[in-house]
């Protein structure tokens, strides 16, 4: 047999370095952890509360307008508008997460194109609700919600390659999407 012509080969052993100290009060330990922690939720934070802000911001003058919205002809079984602006901002909540999951990772810097997704879908919320709420243009929010729903998808597919969990984040944001449209839709033809 070829095995039995093999020869083993003895090594000398290698210097290895200590094994690190894993002990919380080591000064090695000590510094470095709850620093990078305390970087990481900070930077969460403001991942999350950028576009929670602007959202809030956005409902504040826009959604409760009382020369738009209020004054359409609704069937009565729309939602109220709390429930809109909380589905919103629950989709603002889980898009900042995972934006931040894929900046955290370095992916806006491998593929800047996700950054262009996430910034353009922010766009397209923050127009939404002046056109319907405050204005009454609910054929533009009808659109709107359109071009919504293409650049969340575009959106989910990026993050996906990138980081499947933040990919999987953005998804249940179809459903907010499609309680948009299905709103402009009844808004557009009642």
């Amino acid at each position: 047999m070829a095995s039995q012509d093999l020869t083993h080969r003895a090594t000398q052993q290698e210097q290895h370095d200590p094994v690190p100290a894993t002990d919380p009060q080591s000064p090695e330990v000590k510094g470095k952890k709850p620093g990078k922690a305390m970087r990481g939720l900070r930077s969460l934070t403001i991942g999350v509360a950028f576009p929670l802000t602007l959202i809030l911001l956005d409902i504040f003058f826009f959604g409760s307008a009382t020369k738009g919205y209020r004054t359409l002809e609704k069937p009565f079984y729309f939602p109220p508008l709390w429930a809109i602006h909380l589905a919103t901002l629950s989709a603002a909540i889980l898009l900042g997460v995972s934006a931040w999951m894929i900046w955290a990772d370095g992916g806006f810097h491998r593929r800047p194109a996700a950054l262009g997704l996430y910034l353009g879908q922010l766009l397209i919320i923050l127009l939404w609700y002046p056109a319907v709420f405050g204005v009454a243009a609910v054929r533009l929010g009808l659109a709107l919600c359109g071009a919504l729903f293409g650049v969340i998808f575009a959106c989910s597919t990026v993050f996906s390659k990138m980081n499947p969990l933040a990919g999987d984040l953005v998804k249940p944001c179809f459903l907010w999407v499609l309680l948009l449209a299905a709103f402009n839709v009844r808004l557009v033809y009642h």
